[in-house]
């Protein structure tokens, strides 16, 4: 597939960085000529400098027969302008990044698709959305949404508490067997392998699982994880960035009692008087008597989305030590990934991640309506849609000599998630979501062709 990526700054070139993994043709455009010499240096990849909105630029990029097109500039107006004319040059599908919530919430009433615009992303929007889910799924570090819920993505760490450790797949399902979730992908404590769980595979104390649920699940998960659920109420942010904004106004109108705390003195006069509904208080967050004058202790999570990262951590590990439930941290270095549970911290977000995991579904092949990679974990969910000609239809799961290292976790029928056994037959209209590692994406794709 070739695609054209429309600068190179940070999500930029994450995204040329992981799709050049995936042996696509990547030509990336950026006016700035040391982040393309940064990018040429370190990936497989053509460069051009020059102007996005060029159409001298586009056509020497050969945007005639781009299949996918992704503007990504830190100027909404650039990416919009560059997509518009991407299109009318023969792109044949274009996403726009923006930073105008209210260009995704009116989307369909606008009509970007009229102008040449297939997707708007907003990383920001996507971070305040991944928060706001979290919260709502307190106990678990990760989640992730198909179909408003229908099949929730779940993880957490088992703690010897949790029922069914030691016991195998096998084992706990023939103990519980009404339950509403399957494990689909576990990471051993204290290494960097993702197994793909059969049914002999055995729960261990400290493994990382990743579960699908069906409706109501998540409840039953929680209470065999040996965890105590207890309510969500009073959070703190940290940064009243773009997601530091949206979060706030999301949770407000969710009902939960807000702080945030912004060091600028200017910018929390503007907040105060945009969210009326949260306390805005403007100090050093990093001041850690400032927290604790706050009631920090008091609070029951902790989210902090400064824009420097340690800032994040640090602040995080202070709520942890004033005993705060849950804490979330924004971070930009992906190596921060592998020390989040290490040391201490329930969750970190990354914006270029989840805007990746957007993005990444219009490579795939087949009709890929959702997907998501999993956080520190070497495998993707991706959600399928069946059709007349995919090769999945009319057959048991049972029989359909699927790969090894890939699980069908749920299937989405009418609306409603079913947690599938061996015996289930999959129909045209199916959404299927599937957990595959790397290795066997290309054979998955063969099945809903």
């Amino acid at each position: 597939m070739k695609i054209i990526i429309a600068g190179a700054g940070e999500v930029g070139f994450h995204l040329a960085k992981l799709l050049s993994y995936e042996s696509q043709e990547i030509t990336l455009i950026d006016i700035n000529k040391d982040n393309l010499s940064y990018a040429n240096d370190h990936l497989d990849i053509k460069v051009i400098k020059g102007d996005v909105t060029s159409i001298a630029i586009l056509k020497e990029a050969r945007i005639n027969v781009a299949e996918l097109f992704i503007a990504v500039t830190s100027s909404e107006t650039t990416n919009i302008t560059a997509c518009v004319l991407a299109k009318q040059l023969g792109a044949k599908r274009t996403i726009a990044r923006i930073s105008n919530s209210e260009f995704i919430d009116q989307k369909d009433e606008v009509g970007f698709t009229k102008f040449g615009i297939d997707e708007l992303i907003s990383p920001e929007s996507l971070a305040a959305a991944e928060i706001e889910l979290l919260l709502n799924q307190y106990g678990f570090n990760d989640s992730y949404e198909f179909e408003d819920g229908a099949l929730t993505m779940l993880s957490l760490r088992l703690s010897r508490t949790a029922t069914f450790v030691d016991k195998t797949v096998k084992e706990a399902a023939q103990v519980f067997p009404e339950l509403h979730f399957v494990p689909i992908a576990i990471q051993r404590f204290g290494t960097q392998y993702t197994i793909i769980p059969r049914g002999d595979t055995q729960f261990k104390e400290g493994d990382k699982v990743v579960f699908i649920t069906s409706k109501g699940g998540d409840e039953e998960l929680f209470e065999l994880s040996g965890k105590v659920k207890t309510e969500l109420k009073n959070i703190m942010i940290l940064g009243g960035s773009k997601i530091g904004y949206k979060t706030t106004k999301d949770l407000c109108n969710s009902k939960f009692n807000v702080k945030l705390i912004e060091s600028d003195r200017e910018i929390a006069y503007e907040l105060a008087e945009e969210l009326p509904n949260a306390l805005i208080l403007n100090g050093d967050g990093r001041n850690v008597e400032l927290l604790d004058e706050e009631n920090i202790s008091e609070m029951d999570a902790f989210i902090s989305v400064t824009g420097n990262s340690e800032t994040n951590i640090m602040s995080c590990l202070v709520a942890k030590s004033r005993g705060v439930k849950k804490t979330i941290a924004l971070v930009e270095n992906m190596d921060y990934y592998q020390l989040s549970q290490s040391i201490g911290i329930d969750t970190l977000i990354n914006k270029k991640l989840l805007a990746a995991n957007n993005i990444f579904r219009y490579i795939r092949k087949g009709e890929v309506v959702a997907m998501t990679k999993l956080n520190n974990m070497n495998a993707e969910l991706l959600e399928f849609v069946v059709n007349s000609k995919s090769k999945i239809t009319l057959k048991h799961i049972k029989d359909l000599q699927f790969p090894r290292s890939a699980i069908i976790g749920g299937v989405i029928r009418n609306g409603k998630g079913i947690i599938p056994l061996g015996d289930f037959k999959i129909e045209i209209g199916d959404r299927v979501v599937v957990c595959c590692l790397p290795r066997s994406i290309t054979e998955v794709e063969k099945f809903f062709f």
